[in-house]
């Protein structure tokens, strides 16, 4: 069974690049994980960060160059000396699909090399907490592929699955799940934890790109919680959550169908709930501050970062609270939409072109 990587794969401030032959996809990955972390970068930024000869980047960047995963953007005029061109992903030089098995729905997305998503599909689920649409999935991850052009396709790295543990009550099993879906798509598949998979693609492509060390947060039906430090995510030994998410709230409201499914739904708002959204919303808000303040007895953290497919407003609230409680942490919100399943269409990336 293929499983990803756990951690954010970055290179550190100055990485041990060598410059042997047999040592060059490393270093590649090397280059690449650097231009994942930064949106644009020198040849000279990159031998800084990563030891590497002018020489071996030289060869590097025109093999990528050839490969189609880099460009070169406009030369930077103004600075002592020649102009400096800088380096980066191109957007179409790779692709993935992301598949997340929530508790409402399963969601699937295809995003390019630098995180946009291109293609998104939403997979509902006919009882709450079962995953019931397996012999669908393998169908919806074509479809998926199919909205690419014809030359897109060719660029897909793979597939990742973001799965919950423990799993649904009637999920999948998951190593047979992996190996059935790699033999009907024919494709690498890759396996992690949903919300390791969160924390990860948050770091790669969204809020947490430019942190080290964060407490990451994750709202969906409970409330998860993964510590980042030095870019490795600590799973913990246990699957701890907190019961103040957004089933919680379900099990607060009146029996409306409607409103019950909307609060599962990504939109930029929700229906007016009144007092119960505010219990509910203080509540959450509360179990955050505790989470943090628990952990910074131990450890010194400067950024909590919360991750939610409920509308941002929320959680912008939810932040607002955190700083005004913990005056010295930062609290910012997540900026992938579709956290889980952007977080698991990384995966591919993660394992086949950054630093392990």
């Amino acid at each position: 069974m293929r499983f990803a990587p756990p951690n954010p794969l970055r290179i550190a401030d100055r990485a041990s690049g060598l410059n042997s032959l047999s040592v060059r996809s490393h270093n590649e990955r090397l280059v690449l994980s650097l231009l994942l972390q930064n949106e644009a970068t020198t040849r000279l930024e990159i031998g800084e960060k990563t030891g590497l000869s002018a020489q071996t980047i030289s060869v590097i960047v025109r093999s990528l160059e050839q490969e189609g995963l880099v460009v070169r953007g406009e030369a930077q005029k103004g600075r002592v000396g020649p102009p400096t061109t800088p380096l980066m992903l191109n957007s179409e030089g790779a692709y993935s699909v992301g598949v997340s098995v929530g508790y409402r729905n399963t969601h699937i997305v295809v995003v390019d090399f630098i995180g946009n998503i291109q293609h998104q599909h939403v997979m509902p689920h006919r009882i709450a907490g079962a995953f019931d649409a397996k012999e669908g999935l393998a169908l919806e991850i074509r479809n998926a592929v199919a909205s690419l052009s014809e030359s897109r396709r060719g660029r897909i790295a793979g597939v990742g699955l973001a799965l919950p543990t423990p799993p649904l009550h009637t999920g999948p099993d998951q190593a047979v799940l992996h190996r059935d879906l790699e033999a009907e798509l024919k494709l690498p598949v890759f396996v992690q934890n949903d919300i390791t998979a969160a924390a990860g693609g948050e770091s790669l492509f969204g809020a947490a790109r430019q942190l080290q060390d964060f407490l990451f947060f994750y709202l969906g039906a409970r409330v998860h919680s993964r510590l980042v430090l030095n870019h490795q995510i600590y799973n913990g030994n246990s699957p701890i959550s907190y019961d103040v998410g957004v089933l919680a709230l379900e099990r607060a409201l009146p029996p409306d169908p409607a409103i019950r499914e909307k609060l599962w739904r990504q939109s930029r708002n929700w229906p007016t709930m009144g007092p119960t959204f505010e219990t509910w919303q203080s509540a959450c808000a509360e179990s955050l501050v505790k989470a943090v303040q628990s952990l910074l007895q131990f450890i010194e953290l400067k950024t909590v970062v919360l991750s939610s497919f409920i509308p941002p407003g929320i959680c912008e609230t939810l932040c607002e609270h955190i700083q005004q409680e913990i005056p010295s942490v930062d609290a910012v919100l997540g900026k992938t939409s579709s956290p889980k399943a952007v977080g698991a269409a990384s995966l591919p990336f993660s394992s086949r072109f950054m630093v392990h």
